[in-house]
């Protein structure tokens, strides 16, 4: 089963995972999410989303954002409940 950045959405591989504070991967973050244990950027959802729209390049804009704020509730960083 695919894994996913529970914060921008990217697909996790072992390459791009996040470090926790004591220096170990972090499986639910990648590194350009999350380093030592922290965000490494604070933003809301809504930002997060309009950050990532421009790496979307196979689809357009307003495609990727429609998908991505049907997606980005259901991870963990941005889940309400």
């Amino acid at each position: 089963m695919e894994k996913f950045c529970q914060s921008c959405g990217m697909p996790l591989t072992n390459e791009v995972l996040g470090t926790n504070e004591d220096g170990s991967l972090n499986q639910d973050y990648c590194k350009y999410c999350y380093q030592e244990g922290k965000f490494t950027q604070e933003c809301t959802m809504e930002e997060m989303i309009e950050f990532c729209v421009p790496m979307m390049e196979e689809m357009k804009p307003e495609e990727a954002r429609k998908m991505m704020q049907e997606f980005f509730p259901h991870l963990k960083r941005w889940k309400t409940q």
